[in-house]
């Protein structure tokens, strides 16, 4: 797997370090706030004490230890915070602006390569098992019983049901329902990168699968960020050229969705390879007791270029009409 290039800004937790060229502990009192607040959330998921805190804000490698975007592990632990709101963006497939694949028989799935119900075809890319683990912070526990509904763009960057090319599709898209521990998989390919935008997927948590039929019933509506050492060597392979351009001239630290915090709380952990396939797993967490504040689309359908979801992918349709 190839490492991140040289010369990309480092950061820890997925926060930019604003003084890159000292060490963690001389990053500021600013940073530092913020690195014991974001502690002192994911510990509280735990019960862990303030002793226990103070211990790991003082020493110990993994408070010495600098990550970059592309860094991967295995495993995704309780979430640390509730995961930013964002728009559905203009490709969302479930009723806002267009289409509604929610409503078509079979959207709860796992494996979301193929076409279902009336229509017939296949994505084909680098295999990838996505797996999310939605915890309900409100309470402190799993968000068992939550319906979660992704989807994101084929190697070549286009959406099913808006693409030209992919209009009479509805792959990549799926509904799973978390278990008693939160965990949702989906079995599925590496998206591309387009033009614009990081590479990411889109999710939509409701709080059961009835729920699913009416968009505006989402508790929330967020993104997850690939990191960039797999997405390097996954578009190295073949299907995935134009990717190579597109990612070369965007960065998650200027991204225009995941950019305010570097996807502090986005950015997933990456296990795999090319030849055996990657899981890419994430820590959702929603607390049920705020108003989300993302979803839906711009008025008028799918926002301009340069808008929350950033330039469309080449070759996309025009912005379908308001609902």
């Amino acid at each position: 797997m190839s490492s991140a290039p040289p010369d990309r800004a480092p950061t820890y937790g997925g926060r930019p370090l604003p003084r890159p060229g000292e060490e963690l502990v001389d990053q500021g009192l600013g940073f530092d706030v913020g690195t014991l607040i974001s502690r002192r959330r994911l510990l509280g998921m735990f019960g862990v004490g303030a002793a226990t805190l103070g211990l790991a804000a003082c020493g110990g490698d993994g408070a010495t230890a600098a990550a970059s975007p592309s860094s991967t592990s295995a495993g995704a632990s309780a979430a640390a915070g509730e995961i930013p709101d964002e728009t559905a963006g203009p490709y969302p497939g479930d009723g806002s602006n267009g289409p509604d694949v929610l409503e078509q028989s079979g959207i709860v799935r796992s494996d979301i390569r193929e076409s279902f119900g009336e229509y017939s075809g296949a994505a084909e890319g680098v295999p990838m098992t996505l797996e999310l683990t939605i915890g309900d912070l409100a309470g402190g526990v799993p968000f068992e019983g939550a319906a979660v509904y992704v989807w994101h763009c084929t190697r070549e960057g286009g959406y099913s049901l808006y693409s030209d090319g992919a209009s009479d599709q509805n792959f990549l898209r799926g509904v799973q329902v978390a278990d008693s521990a939160g965990l949702v998989r989906f079995t599925s390919i590496f998206p591309a990168c387009y033009e614009g935008r990081w590479p990411h997927i889109d999710l939509e948590v409701y709080p059961d699968r009835d729920a699913i039929a009416d968009s505006t019933a989402a508790v929330a509506t967020s993104q997850v960020a690939l990191p960039q050492d797999v997405c390097d060597a996954v578009y190295a392979t073949g299907g995935y050229e134009a990717s190579v351009a597109s990612l070369s001239r965007v960065s998650l630290a200027g991204d225009n969705v995941f950019g305010d915090d570097g996807g502090a709380l986005q950015l997933a952990t990456v296990t795999g390879s090319v030849r055996s396939g990657y899981t890419v797993r994430l820590a959702v967490g929603v607390d049920t007791t705020t108003a989300p504040a993302g979803g839906g689309a711009a008025p008028g359908g799918a926002p301009p270029a340069g808008g929350p979801e950033g330039t469309p992918p080449t070759g996309q349709p025009p912005a379908p009409p308001s609902s």
